[in-house]
């Protein structure tokens, strides 16, 4: 029996500057996909797969993630009294059991090594798990329940992974793969944003992982690597060879709601989930 995956910190310090204007006053954690911002379809599937114990490493101007996990006394007595209570209950869903939602912040944007380091004293020597919550990835059960599931079995450090054309490999982190058992890939190595010629696989890292509370000593290191940030990517590849890794191929659609096109794309596709949403895009296209 490994010990069990009950925390997990969404690094959301970000700038997001590809939204700008948008993302000058709003984290883009809070962009919505349809009716929910990013955030909360990050948070919806850590629950789901079990993990209960959740850090958010902000920074400034993203006190309104804190304020959309919780109560909003004006809107709440307000849909009250007018008797909306398909809307009140709506307003309440995502408020989890007081005490079981954490927040720190990282006062210098140096990369998300950085960020994770923020929340060592939340790890406080137990294995975590990360999500990055502009990876929305669409799937039943959800990304983190198939790793955890995997985890279960393995044990170790655990990232997910998805195969890339050669030519992108240079926007993730892209890991050396070892023996293959199913979804399950042994790391071998691990190299963040490889030119396409040097890359050693096109199974690219994307934002889920499970690591074990080793790494953040290395991680207090804080050395400097790929832009010029303390990269996540360095810091787990110390720990390959001196504990379990695998990579998990998970079954699932990423966004990369970052990205503009990601964010539409993401929308588009869950609006196509609903039939009259669906209807209308439809509609749409037919009139263009």
């Amino acid at each position: 029996m490994f010990k069990p995956i009950k925390k997990i910190v969404f690094p959301v310090a970000g700038l997001g500057t590809r939204f700008l204007p948008a993302t000058k006053a709003i984290p883009k954690e809070m962009l919505p996909v349809l009716d929910k911002p990013l955030i909360q379809y990050a948070v919806e599937e850590a629950i789901e797969a079990g993990i209960d114990q959740i850090m958010l490493v902000t920074g400034r101007n993203k006190q309104v993630m804190e304020d959309h996990f919780d109560h909003a006394y004006e809107l709440e007595k307000i849909l009250q009294e007018k008797g909306k209570e398909e809307s009140l209950e709506i307003s309440r869903s995502m408020l989890l059991e007081e005490g079981s939602i954490n927040y720190v912040r990282q006062m210098r944007p140096r990369g998300l090594g950085h960020a994770i380091w923020c929340a060592r004293h939340f790890v406080d020597g137990d294995p975590f798990a990360v999500a990055l919550p502009d990876d929305l990835i669409k799937g039943k059960p959800g990304t983190l329940k198939q790793m955890v599931a995997a985890y279960n079995e393995v044990g170790g450090n655990m990232v997910a992974t998805m195969d890339v054309p050669r030519e992108d490999t240079s926007k993730y982190g892209v890991i050396t793969p070892g023996a293959r058992s199913g979804k399950l890939i042994k790391l071998k190595g691990l190299v963040e944003k490889p030119h396409p010629e040097d890359a050693p696989s096109t199974e690219a890292v994307v934002g889920r992982y499970i690591l074990q509370p080793e790494v953040m000593e290395h991680l207090a290191a804080k050395k400097v690597g790929a832009g010029g940030e303390i990269q996540l990517t360095d810091a787990m590849a110390k720990l390959i060879g001196e504990q379990p890794f695998h990579a998990l191929n998970f079954n699932g659609r990423r966004f990369d709601c970052g990205s503009k096109i990601g964010w539409l794309m993401a929308n588009l596709s869950m609006a196509a989930d609903d039939p009259v949403l669906a209807s209308r895009i439809k509609e749409l296209i037919t009139f263009q």
